[in-house]
């Protein structure tokens, strides 16, 4: 082999061991540095547990406290029926409510084709909520579908 071959095969080896070794990363190495705004209630204790969460999970978290989180909701299209306690917005995607980690982190892993995820309400035992789940608790697609879509259970 000519010295310009050896050179290319190695560069393409040394890349693909390096793909390989970036997707054996654990989660919060690649939520490091990525940005959230989390748009809260300011009374809700919940909602700052869940930005810590996220914190501890790699994520660089701005809460920003409003009395209109209604409207917040209605300028990022959150129907009624899938909104939870607070609203984040990640790298163009909408993360409504107490979702876990590693669903955020698949969706902006995968690049998925969709506006974001849902975990309605303020189910207890879902990330920032305390105590004991009753049950799986559903995170769904946030679509404008009259049918929610599941995305995961936890």
């Amino acid at each position: 082999m000519k010295s310009k071959q050896i050179a290319a095969v190695f560069f393409m080896a040394l890349t693909a061991s390096a793909s390989v070794s970036l997707l054996a990363l654990p989660l919060p190495v690649l939520a490091a540095g990525m940005s959230v705004t989390l748009y809260k209630n300011p009374d809700c204790g919940c909602c700052d547990r869940y930005a810590q969460y996220l914190r501890s999970n790699g994520f660089e978290v701005k809460t920003i406290n409003t009395d209109d989180l209604s409207k917040i909701k209605r300028e990022h299209a959150v129907p009624k029926n899938l909104e939870g306690c607070h609203t984040a917005l990640i790298d163009g995607y909408v993360f409504e409510g107490l979702i876990p980690v590693a669903d955020i982190e698949q969706v902006l892993k995968t690049h998925a084709p969709i506006k974001g995820l849902s975990v309605p309400g303020m189910p207890v035992g879902a990330p920032g909520m305390a105590g004991n789940k009753a049950g799986p608790i559903n995170v769904y697609y946030l679509d404008a579908s009259a049918t929610p879509k599941v995305f995961s259970h936890f």
